[in-house]
């Protein structure tokens, strides 16, 4: 395979991790990564507390336990499938196949795509629930306010990725042609006997040799 084929370049090169440190995608996939750590990191630390009179533990964002779980889950599966697609990120030059890279971009617009409307979502959730709590917690605050601005910030980081694997797809295989050209194609084709054939300009002249023959006189 020659040429780029859906933003990479042509399978069998060697790897080259600085270059895929260097490409848009990587960099905000790692971005994407970061932030989701962040969000369920603050929540599972300190967005559960317990009240004076009871052992039980509540979610901060207004004791509204679905809340909690949200962003933990949205937090911990977005951590997953960015591990996901950077295995996949670094696999992707070595990849022949115009068909399976085409699916994996596909496959990365749609998750990417998904995931910018979960974090929409989950930052309009906690929001409101966080807005709506009366008492606000001495500890666990900080970590609510963290979640909340990191899963706003998450809109935009899955939003690039959208963008970055809506390019790869456009790009598509512009440099590759999969059309095979017969090389027969480059000779002129073969005159045709039956056309050209000509009748000889004379009649059918064939004699025997007995027709020839003249007996001596005498």
């Amino acid at each position: 395979m020659e040429g780029n084929v859906y933003g990479a370049a042509k399978a069998g090169g060697a790897f080259d991790l600085q270059n895929l440190l260097q490409q848009p995608h990587t960099i905000t996939r790692i971005v994407c990564w970061v932030f989701s750590i962040i969000v369920f990191g603050c929540i599972s630390s300190e967005g559960y507390m317990n009240t004076l009179h009871s052992s039980n533990l509540r979610c901060v964002f207004n004791h509204n336990v679905n809340a909690c779980h949200y962003g933990v889950g949205i937090g911990v599966i977005a951590f997953l499938i960015c591990i996901v697609f950077f295995a996949l990120d670094v696999y992707f030059p070595q990849i022949s196949n115009v068909t399976q890279r085409k699916h994996i971009v596909m496959a990365d617009i749609g998750i990417s795509g998904s995931w910018t409307f979960l974090w929409f979502v989950g930052f309009c959730f906690l929001t409101n629930q966080w807005v709506s709590t009366t008492v606000l917690p001495v500890i666990g605050a900080d970590s609510a306010r963290a979640a909340i601005a990191f899963s706003f910030f998450s809109i935009f980081s899955w939003g690039l990725l959208v963008y970055f694997a809506l390019k790869r797809y456009r790009m598509g295989a512009e440099d590759f042609s999969e059309k095979y050209m017969d090389p027969t194609n480059d000779y002129p084709p073969y005159p045709n006997v039956s056309e050209n054939y000509q009748q000889p300009p004379f009649g059918n002249t064939a004699r025997s040799d007995s027709d020839d023959y003249k007996p001596p006189t005498y």
